[in-house]
């Protein structure tokens, strides 16, 4: 039931669509004082949020929550690679794994099993499709890591999970964590928070290993932005994670409203 209050609500609350389906009303009603009231504030406000750094500011408090581990750290037991690399429906078509936005997950994942040989690898990610859709996805990543020179006996696959919290308690059910075991978890880094939160939560002993950002940081992201879609991205992105961390902490998936290292 959460899984699917969580995907409805967002298929009807992503800022950018709100936005346009806002102007869009405005316009259909242009006739009317309040109809080109109401378009001229959302495309005003789709320019705000596109070209001025209001994604950024919200993304990089996300992304630099948990900073990545130090150059000499010590072997993990595991490494977790969180889904949301492999693009179901074009795999599908195209008969080939097609990369999708969080594709810097499973790179990491190949450079990260080379450096800690005696490492075990969780593939963890099943499909987040409304319909039941079964996913490829993980046999897919599978694949693509033992491509990657990664040996085939290390990797596991949990292909149930349709988000992030059934990804950690899943996961957790697969691999059996123990509190002497350290576990990295390679994710974009906007999104460790929460999945730290998670693992946490599930048993895991996590260290972050945040990967595919999205934001420079710092004084390189305080300056209008040329491109409008990416802005607006930036910014569904970020609002995504900031309502995903209110939703589980008031649901008691994680104990804190922004878990920290």
């Amino acid at each position: 039931m959460f899984f699917l209050a969580s995907k409805a609500l967002w298929f009807f609350a992503a800022p950018s669509a709100l936005l346009i389906l806002g102007a869009l009303c405005g316009l259909a009603f242009a006739r009317g004082r309040g109809g080109r009231a109401l378009a001229a504030i959302c495309l005003a406000l789709m320019l705000l949020i596109g070209l001025a750094p209001v994604g950024a500011a919200l993304l990089i408090p996300l992304e630099d929550r948990f900073p990545p581990p130090p150059a000499d750290m010590a072997a993990p037991y595991g490494i977790i690679v969180l889904g949301g690399t492999i693009d179901d429906e074009l795999s599908r078509a195209r008969g080939q794994a097609t990369l999708d936005e969080g594709a810097g997950r499973l790179i990491e994942a190949a450079i990260l099993a080379r450096r800690f040989p005696a490492a075990r690898i969780v593939y963890t990610g099943g499909s987040a499709s409304l319909i039941g859709r079964e996913s490829t996805e993980a046999e897919e990543g599978r694949k693509l890591l033992i491509a990657l020179g990664v040996d085939e006996v290390r990797i596991a696959l949990e292909t149930r999970s349709r988000n992030t919290d059934e990804n950690a308690r899943f996961t957790a059910a697969l691999a059996h964590p123990q509190p002497g075991q350290t576990w990295l978890i390679d994710t974009s880094a906007y999104h460790m928070p929460r999945a730290m939160g998670l693992f946490r939560k599930a048993g895991f002993k996590a260290v972050a290993y945040p990967v595919d950002y999205r934001t420079a940081g710092g004084a390189a992201e305080w300056r209008l932005n040329v491109n409008l879609p990416r802005g607006l991205r930036l910014f569904d992105l970020a609002v995504h994670e900031w309502i995903g961390l209110v939703a589980y902490r008031l649901s008691g998936r994680i104990d804190d409203w922004f878990p920290a290292p």
